[in-house]
């Protein structure tokens, strides 16, 4: 597994709704070593759900994926993550278990962080898992459950006697959501506990974060989330400042918006004429710009790949007009 994380440093996180093949394959372009898939039910695969197959289609050029699953029966969990092994073959990097989605709909069925709660179903999980896959299993949590009640040393202990071959530690607690700022401090507190290498997440939104948060907590691979919404340029920044070279410049609102018509189009290949995930994407690859706030409404109004170039383009003219 150090040799996994020798290769596989920096990490695109698995987001609903975000971390789909077209996002993907641009932050692997911009330099992530690897790119998770969007979260996956495991009851989901179970009943043969096509929408939840679906998930697992890897982008063009994409030889290694990490798949996340979620779910609470041990053995559900092991039968679909053994299903995900032999229909990826060569192209599955690792096998993750969600223990850290803080979200109502997941957590209400005892699902993502709600494990956190029930540390000794998480490793019957992590055991059940392990005795079905060849492939090494993770598992990603949070600081604890409840705000103020620190128990991610203990179950990344749990996890790591249950067979875990690594662990994730994102630092907020799971009633924290995403409120606040992630303490990066339970990251090296869960690595000095462990023997397993540990992979750190939590506002990494620039290079010399990435470099801060190693150096504070000495984990082996470093994991990005929000930071890379709208920004996959993160990556190049991310992996020079590791590497100890000045980090490229932020990118021009031409290059922005450049990137935001390629993201669309790529999930048009995808998802057809009716792309509207591609919304929030627009929004966070144009906050900030010239006219981008008058263009919200537009954006919410945005069916087709043809509504969103109008859109692009009238901020490229708005952009220049401003230069």
């Amino acid at each position: 597994m150090e040799g996994l994380f020798g290769s596989y440093r920096v990490l695109l996180a698995p987001m609903a709704g975000v971390s789909d093949i077209a996002f993907r394959s641009l932050c692997l372009e911009q330099g992530a070593d690897l790119a998770f898939t969007e979260m996956v039910s495991a009851k989901g695969l179970s009943f043969a759900n096509e929408k939840t197959r679906h998930l697992l289609a890897l982008a063009d050029g994409e030889t290694q994926v990490g798949v996340q699953l979620f779910g609470h029966e041990p053995d559900v969990m092991a039968s679909q993550a053994a299903w995900i092994e032999d229909a990826l073959g060569e192209n599955l990097a690792y096998l993750d278990i969600n223990m850290g989605c803080p979200a109502r709909k997941i957590v209400s069925k005892g699902d993502g962080s709600a494990l956190m709660k029930t540390p000794g179903l998480a490793a019957d999980i992590v055991r059940a898992v392990k005795d079905n896959v060849q492939h090494p299993v993770t598992v990603k949590f949070r600081r604890g459950w409840g705000e103020g009640d620190e128990t991610a040393v203990d179950f990344a202990l749990r996890m790591e006697d249950a067979g875990a071959d690594a662990v994730t530690v994102h630092g907020r607690f799971a009633e924290q959501l995403y409120r606040g700022s992630a303490d990066w401090g339970v990251i090296g507190r869960v690595k000095e506990a462990v023997s397993v290498p540990v992979v750190g997440n939590g506002d990494i939104r620039c290079g010399a974060d990435a470099v801060a948060m190693a150096q504070q907590t000495g984990c082996d691979a470093v994991m990005i989330a929000r930071g890379a919404e709208g920004n996959p340029w993160l990556f190049a920044q991310v992996q020079a400042a590791l590497a100890g070279h000045p980090e490229p410049a932020a990118p021009s609102i031409e290059e922005r918006i450049a990137m935001a018509r390629r993201h669309a189009r790529l999930l048009t290949q995808r998802e057809g004429r009716n792309i509207v995930r591609m919304r929030k994407h627009a929004m966070w690859y144009l906050a900030g710009l010239p006219g981008a706030a008058a263009a919200r409404g537009c954006i919410n109004y945005c069916t087709n790949l043809e509504d969103f170039d109008a859109v692009f383009d009238e901020l490229l003219e708005i952009a220049v007009a401003h230069s």
